[in-house]
């Protein structure tokens, strides 16, 4: 899990620092500081989750917009802002919710085709002092490990524009999540308000709009490509040792403008967590019990395949990339399900000295039938050789989260294979 953390932190790092080509000085960006203060709801995690009040935040964020970027995927998407986000949060209940910091690389664009609108994009990582504990800290499910995955998606509009300081109001969704690497793990949802200034340096006025700008023609090409993946999880709290998913996964789509990436796909994936409860003659698999019949065949009952719907916005060397997709095949997971939703708080009327918690097999009804069918993945591409110098073949490294409809289900390192071609003008 560290690990995973480490390597996502490295991509930002160069995401946030290294689009620039070796053809654009650094000082051709424009620094802003934007020091902002965030309230707002933190949702139930779980079943008597702790009472808390107002969450409230204080984050800075250091950024560049990119006005004076002379490469494509810049022009494409209205010179975007990149930067990093230091942030502190405070749930409104120190003694079981506790706090966090959080350490996010962001990209922000432009929204509706208007200056003043922004759309803001984080992934990072987080640390909590509070976390699960059976014993002290049962009913906090949210996350029971220190570090964990960050994400936010927020929208900004600049209320009053002044040379030196832009005074934004903003609102959006913020989500934590081990990435299902420990259990419990309901993760925490928010819902935002937020106020921020943004404090621009002396050389923000200098605009690109003072130089002659550079033309790019409308392009399409086809791609398709090839993707190797591994991962880890866990399968319960009882089941708690980290084991791997194996995947492969292909795509087949088009580009547009060497920016855009749109495509449709299938995978393939091997989870040693199922195979061993099944090879292992785990409680619910064995003979009479529930799922028995998955023994039949372990190996193809461990597997899931699937289609996929996959976006991916290109900046040179880096990828944000999305994928939706659709399980057809994927019978172990009501192992899975069973598990995690059966664990429940007993009656009042057992002693205090006995456990109070009682153990009970999730019903497979149509919240779980969506947990199945529909699957998530959302991460960020590096290219070794970027699409500045619109090469045919690339190589990427990635690092991902996987979901079961918006719940982590495993993190993922990933290594894969592009080929372009049919490159034409629009």
């Amino acid at each position: 899990m560290n690990k995973t953390i480490t390597l996502l932190l490295l991509f930002f790092s160069f995401f946030v620092f290294g689009q620039e080509s070796t053809t654009t000085t650094k000082s051709s960006n424009n620094f802003i500081l934007t020091p902002e203060v965030i309230v707002g709801i933190t949702g139930e995690a779980n079943s008597f989750f702790p009472d808390r009040a107002l969450q409230k935040q204080v984050v800075v964020s250091f950024g560049w917009d990119h006005k004076n970027n002379k490469q494509e995927w810049a022009k494409r998407l209205k010179h975007p802002r990149t930067g990093l986000s230091l942030g502190y949060t405070n749930f409104g209940n120190s003694k079981n919710l506790g706090y966090v910091f959080s350490l996010m690389p962001f990209i922000e664009f432009n929204g509706f085709k208007m200056e003043r609108f922004k759309i803001q994009i984080g992934t990072g990582v987080s640390y909590f002092n509070r976390k699960y504990d059976f014993e002290n800290n049962f009913f906090n499910q949210a996350v029971s490990t220190d570090l964990t995955w960050s994400f936010r998606l927020f929208a900004y509009y600049n209320l009053l524009r002044t040379e030196k300081i832009d005074w934004r109001l903003g609102g959006g969704y913020a989500h934590h999540s081990n990435g299902h690497t420990r259990i419990p793990n309901q993760g925490y949802n928010s819902f935002l308000f937020s106020v921020s200034a943004d404090i621009k340096s002396k050389s923000h006025k200098n605009s690109i709009d003072n130089l002659e700008p550079t033309i790019f023609e409308k392009t399409i090409s086809n791609y398709y490509l090839v993707n190797f993946g591994g991962g880890i999880n866990v399968l319960s709290e009882s089941f708690s040792d980290k084991k791997g998913v194996y995947s492969i996964s292909g795509e087949y789509g088009k580009i547009l403008n060497n920016t855009f990436k749109l495509g449709v796909g299938f995978y393939y994936r091997l989870y040693q967590n199922y195979y061993d409860y099944i090879r292992n003659n785990e409680s619910l698999v064995q003979d009479g019990r529930e799922y028995d019949d998955l023994k039949k065949n372990p190996f193809w009952n461990a597997s899931s395949i699937g289609l996929t719907l996959n976006g991916e916005i290109l900046l040179n060397h880096f990828g944000i990339d999305v994928q939706f997709g659709f399980n057809i095949h994927k019978p172990a997971y009501k192992i899975d399900w069973a598990i995690n939703q059966g664990y429940g708080i007993a009656p009042k009327t057992i002693p205090e000295d006995h456990d109070r918690r009682v153990y009970r097999l999730g019903e497979l009804d149509s919240y779980y039938e969506l947990k199945r069918l529909i699957s998530g993945r959302f991460g960020l591409k590096y290219y070794f050789i970027g699409t500045e110098k619109k090469s045919n073949h690339d190589f990427y490294v990635g690092t991902f989260i996987n979901s079961n409809f918006g719940q982590a289900d495993f993190t993922e390192i990933s290594f894969g294979y592009i080929r372009k071609f049919n490159f034409r003008e629009r």
